[in-house]
């Protein structure tokens, strides 16, 4: 990845490997159908956690948990507690989030543009 090109704006020294590395693991935090799927959810809104669990159909509350830390950790979203009882949380996305936002956005119609190609070239392999 990065160490295959010199980055602009990257001082000479810079470490290209642990860019690389970091790329990886960033990836690997929000390259997952709940990642993807919470980043959709949280859009322009902020949700709370029961609101976001109902959003996104089908994850259990231990993986939106998961993923929601991981995101947090990452500077994607933002959570806010406010002293209630029961405690309010909320989640927001933040800048980069909200520009993750796009490229899911774009993955999105990518998939919707060739889902009839790639219908077909499943059947096909599959035959």
């Amino acid at each position: 990845m990065a160490t295959k090109q010199r980055l602009e704006g990257l001082p000479e020294d810079a470490d290209l490997r642990r860019a690389d590395s970091l790329a990886r693991e960033i990836f690997s935090d929000i390259a997952n159908k709940w990642a993807l799927l919470i980043v959709e959810a949280l859009g322009e809104r902020t949700l709370r956690f029961s609101e976001l669990r109902k959003e996104v159909e089908g994850v259990s509350q231990k993986m939106l948990t998961q993923n929601l830390r991981r995101l947090e950790r990452d500077g994607l979203v933002d959570r806010t507690v406010y002293p209630t009882v029961p405690p309010r949380v909320e989640y927001t996305l933040t800048e980069p989030g909200r520009a993750l936002r796009g490229t899911v956005d774009a993955m999105c119609g990518w998939t919707q543009r060739h889902l009839a190609h790639i219908e077909e070239a499943r059947r096909r392999f599959d035959a």
